[in-house]
């Protein structure tokens, strides 16, 4: 799953992925190619862009709602497989092409893919936070058992 810092980065950059054309040029390493339901094209239709890192070269994130999906088989439709694990994404949701977007279409869904970030980021520093918690929490049960 993605930091704080790899969202906030995606999210800056990703403004420039509403063009099919700049999503499947992202995906020049792509291991699958022909003869596969996960082309550079179906994936970038789809709304992803290649996002390998070190240990996973077949990393997609949704230029939209940042959905981050790994351990793509040749066989995965990548429409079939973003709507089961983000079903409410407003580029799957889209009523229009997107180069059939207003100005104003545009600038609602921005507002909503910056609401999705925003909320993204919030439950990881929530996460986060709990997780800092438990960490005190465990200790000064751990200190006061020693006490006793």
């Amino acid at each position: 799953m993605a930091s704080v810092d790899v969202l906030s980065a995606r999210f800056a950059t990703y403004d420039k992925m509403y063009m099919h054309e700049a999503r499947e040029q992202s995906f020049a390493d792509w291991p699958f190619r022909e003869e596969c339901n996960c082309t550079p094209e179906k994936m970038a239709k789809a709304g992803f862009v290649h996002c390998p890192s070190e240990n996973e070269p077949d990393v997609a994130c949704c230029f939209f709602c940042l959905i981050e999906l790994e351990g793509w088989e040749p066989d995965d439709n990548p429409w079939t497989e973003h709507s089961k694990r983000s079903p409410d994404c407003g580029f799957l949701t889209m009523k229009k092409d997107l180069t059939e977007l207003t100005v104003a279409d545009y600038y609602r869904m921005e507002k909503e893919r910056l609401k999705v970030y925003l909320k993204k980021v919030c439950h990881k520093k929530m996460a986060y936070f709990r997780d800092g918690i438990d960490h005190m929490l465990e200790s000064l049960t751990s200190q006061l058992d020693t006490l006793t």
